[in-house]
């Protein structure tokens, strides 16, 4: 397992472990029923307007989907979250609601890769390093389902984000379309304030970006890596498993993620090693400091 800084693969936890059930309140918190909206009756919660705190995390991830290394990282872990009235920074990342209307929603979807040295990867020898891919773009979000009392609620979720490079040049790697349902749970299992979610979806990936992960230019072929070009289409089905609780000065949190390649346009490519793919991650923060001004949040 290796020690040391990654943005990118603290990044990485964060949108892969948390998006779901981030916002799903605070313990200790009374809830107060809403009828503002004609949907049906939500919480709302009393909640620091800020919260800041600092730890670690723990995380096994393949260097690309269909990678056939799996790498150790234990890195440090920054909580931050911010609740203003339009913007929101919290551990599903950065959302800045540009829509609310009941049960429909839209926001910022983003996610990062993580960089990948090839002279690491041996499949990928030889061949230029990947920096980490920034994906950013709207998000449409609606409510197809609310459990009684709110303690569960199905969303599909519709991110279409833009990707490029973190390099010099800002290179331009396409786009992603990540259709999913989003099944969340407060007090799963009956395990009070353990927030929980099941997301699940295909994905689907524009020409320049499969070839930036999974392309392989005739200067780099060998014998045993053929050059390989690839189209836009179909890049396999992802599904991920959260599991979260805040306590009063600390917060923990895990995932489980599984990416299924059958049938992916890229999916003969020398590069990739593994029809399936399984990365996972735990972390723990500790909350230092939070704001006393309160702002009331539905869950």
């Amino acid at each position: 397992m290796r020690l040391l800084r990654g943005g990118a693969l603290t990044a990485t936890f964060v949108a892969a472990t948390l998006g779901a059930n981030a916002a799903q309140g605070q313990a200790g918190e009374p809830p107060v029923a809403d009828r503002g909206s004609g949907s049906g009756s939500s919480e709302r919660r009393a909640q620091p307007v800020w919260e800041a705190g600092i730890g670690f995390t723990a995380l096994s991830l393949p260097d690309y989907r269909g990678a056939g290394r799996t790498r150790g990282y234990l890195l440090p872990l920054p909580y931050l979250v911010y609740r203003g009235p339009w913007l929101s920074v919290d551990r599903g990342g950065l959302r800045a609601e540009l829509l609310d209307r009941g049960r429909l929603e839209l926001d910022f979807s983003v996610n990062l890769s993580v960089p990948v040295r090839s002279d690491g990867n041996p499949a990928r020898e030889g061949m230029p390093n990947l920096r980490p891919a920034l994906e950013i773009g709207p998000q449409l979000r609606t409510r197809l389902w609310d459990s009684a009392g709110r303690r569960s609620r199905l969303r599909l979720e519709l991110p279409l984000r833009y990707a490029f490079a973190l390099d010099s040049s800002l290179r331009d790697v396409g786009f992603v379309f990540h259709p999913r349902l989003d099944l969340s749970a407060r007090d799963v299992f009956g395990m009070t304030g353990w927030n929980g979610s099941v997301v699940v979806g295909p994905m689907f990936a524009t020409s320049r970006h499969h070839r930036y992960f999974y392309s392989v230019a005739p200067q780099y072929a060998t014998a045993a890596r053929p050059a390989y070009d690839v189209g836009s289409g179909y890049s396999g089905t992802q599904l991920t498993l959260t599991m979260s609780k805040r306590f009063p000065k600390y917060w923990i949190g895990g995932f489980v993620r599984a990416d299924w390649l059958d049938g992916a346009t890229f999916a003969d490519s020398p590069l990739v090693e593994r029809r399936t793919s399984v990365s996972a991650g735990i972390g723990i923060t500790w909350i230092i400091a939070e704001s006393a001004a309160r702002v009331m949040r539905r869950d």
